[in-house]
């Protein structure tokens, strides 16, 4: 019996492993990125306008609380695509490593 070729793999794919497939680590990476955007500012929003209430100095507090959660989202989420590209790097086969090396000399 003859098998089809199998298609060149991309470098970008998670690899598979036993139980585990590509579109299940895209979606893991969907939802820890989404945690990332939505945590810190729902959190921020009620302690805010808790802050706020208490010591009626609206909306001081509120917009304090805010940007720090923004500050703490971006920096969440740079982490987070660090780790994420340090993981698709560990994942390339050496060869692709070597091109992307002499692609790089290539430029300079």
């Amino acid at each position: 019996m003859i098998s089809a070729p199998k298609p060149p793999q991309n470098p970008l794919l998670v690899k598979k492993t036993d139980d585990k497939t590509e579109w299940q680590a895209g979606l893991k990476l969907f939802f820890e990125l989404s945690s990332w955007l939505i945590g810190p500012l729902i959190i921020a929003l009620f302690l805010g306008r808790f802050l706020d209430e208490k010591y009626q100095t609206k909306p001081w507090f509120f917009l304090l609380v805010t940007a720090i959660a923004f500050i703490i989202t971006c920096i969440g989420i740079v982490l987070k695509a660090k780790e994420f590209i340090r993981e698709i790097e560990n994942n390339q086969k050496p060869e692709d490593k070597k091109q992307l090396l002499n692609k790089k000399d290539d430029k300079q």
